[in-house]
């Protein structure tokens, strides 16, 4: 089990923040995941200075102190891969196999989109995603200085790369690379940064080759997708006699930091490749995507034997229609109970783990986010929900989740049984021939309150999205 030991504060003073008599999540060195009762976090600097008893905070000066008797009290959690623009796309491809889905829905789409369309839909996301308590994200998309802006107003912490194919030439390179170099600890040293090859499919092997050098000497990883599907899998065997997972073996991409995406193609003779890797290997499972897509799911526990850290993701919004990291948990949880046919795999606590430290790991950021612990661990504030930002836009509403259930039902007024008298016995006549009432006089109504997506965004200082 954890250390529950009681760390107190490490230097006196005023704190920031104290969060205090709530049921604190704490971790060990040994992904062992515990729950400590009446316990109390302690924020300096916006770093998490001590994780001790409430007692023991009880006279400590704060700037502001949150009562959470009640209430449960852990870490920000991590979208290990997503494609924070594609919320613009949220429900306009549904139903479809991955092939139609991206020729003729995605890609025709992304085509038109502008700077200013990424930046409004990267907002969005940010405010989505902050409303379910994600406090970083990997992101692998286009215009990502736009992105990079949301992430400056939003607060949150976040990996970006810059998409490219081979078809752009050695221009999509450059630009990645040029991205990442300019970025890399931007916001305070919230913003890092990767190079974004999309998939070995999509990039040839000469420019993969060329993306581990440039990775090797700049010092920065890699996010690409791979292995997404089993029959990706088989057509590589069958084209080029070896799978997507061998090929970043063989250009060298195994070498440097590499965050692979979905791998649910990932075949048992790809773990001694996996497991000979020289760097960090991190793969990142969507659930929500891989049953939507009818695709397998990614062999968790296998991964996990040998050694490599499996973070949770959502995707894109276009392809899950959410970005709610506690639906990956669940999900990720039955599905590989069913996988593996075996009831006692996966528990809640390893899925909670998996969307935490594992996805820290797998991002390159543990000891800085993940676990509530004293020391280099980054604090994330507190959030409150914000519904509306999870069901915008709405192209299709019956394939969004509904966020808001109604508790009652307003009653219908009663219709008089008879119409009041004409004002005016010339007035004219409806179809009944009877005399048309009256016209209501008109009421005044009371200011309707901003929207729960404007107030947090206006506490985000997001003015695009707050002013929509």
């Amino acid at each position: 089990m954890p250390d529950r030991t009681p760390h107190t504060p490490s230097r006196p003073g005023a704190a920031d923040l104290v969060i205090e008599g709530g049921t604190v999540l704490v971790h060990d060195d040994h992904d062992g995941i515990g729950f400590a009762e009446d316990a109390a976090v302690v924020v300096r600097n916006g770093r998490i200075d001590a994780v001790t008893t409430a007692a023991a905070v009880a006279d400590l000066p704060a700037a502001e102190r949150l009562d959470a008797r009640g209430r449960a009290v852990l870490s920000g959690l991590i979208n290990c891969h997503t494609h924070a623009p594609m919320v613009l796309f949220r429900g306009s491809a549904e139903d479809l196999p991955i092939e139609e889905w991206f020729n003729e829905r995605i890609w025709p789409a992304e085509t038109r989109l502008t700077d200013h369309d990424v930046r409004l839909g990267a907002l969005l996301a940010c405010a989505e995603m902050i409303s379910r308590g994600v406090t970083t994200f990997a992101d692998h998309y286009f215009a990502m200085d736009e992105v990079a802006h949301a992430v400056e107003v939003s607060g949150l912490r976040a990996n970006l790369g810059w998409a490219y194919f081979s078809s752009m030439g050695p221009a999509g390179r450059e630009r990645s690379l040029d991205f990442a170099l300019r970025r890399r600890g931007g916001a305070g040293g919230r913003i890092t940064t990767s190079l974004a090859p999309h998939a070995p499919y999509t990039v040839s092997d000469a420019d993969l080759r060329a993306t581990a050098g440039l990775a090797r000497d700049h010092g920065l990883p890699v996010h690409l997708h791979a292995a997404e599907n089993r029959e990706q899998t088989e057509h590589s065997l069958a084209r080029h006699g070896r799978t997507p997972i061998e090929t970043p073996h063989r250009t060298g991409l195994l070498d440097v930091d590499v965050l692979i995406a979905h791998g649910t193609g990932i075949l048992e003779r790809d773990l001694p490749v996996l497991g000979s890797a020289t760097a960090r290997v991190g793969v990142a499972t969507a659930p929500r995507s891989h049953l939507k897509f009818a695709w397998d799911t990614t062999p968790v526990r296998l991964l996990r034997s040998i050694g490599v850290p499996v973070g949770l993701a959502t995707d894109g919004a276009a392809s899950n229609n959410t970005l709610d990291v506690w639906e990956s948990m669940t999900l990720t949880a039955l599905m590989q109970k069913a996988a593996e046919r075996d009831p006692r795999w996966l528990t809640a606590r390893q899925a909670l783990d998996h969307a935490t430290t594992q996805s820290a790991r797998a991002l390159g950021l543990d000891g800085q986010v993940g676990r509530l612990a004293p020391g280099g661990h980054r604090a994330g504030g507190p959030h409150r929900a914000a519904r509306p930002a999870g069901a915008r836009p709405g192209h299709r509403p019956r394939a969004q989740r509904p966020l808001r259930r109604r508790t009652h039902h307003r009653r219908r007024r009663p219709r008089p049984h008879a119409r009041p008298p004409p004002a005016d016995p010339r007035r004219a006549r409806d179809h009944r021939g009877d005399p048309r009432p009256a016209a209501r006089p008109a009421r005044s109504r009371p200011r309707r309150p901003r929207s729960a997506l404007r107030r947090l965004s206006a506490r985000c200082h997001c003015p695009a999205v707050a002013s929509r």
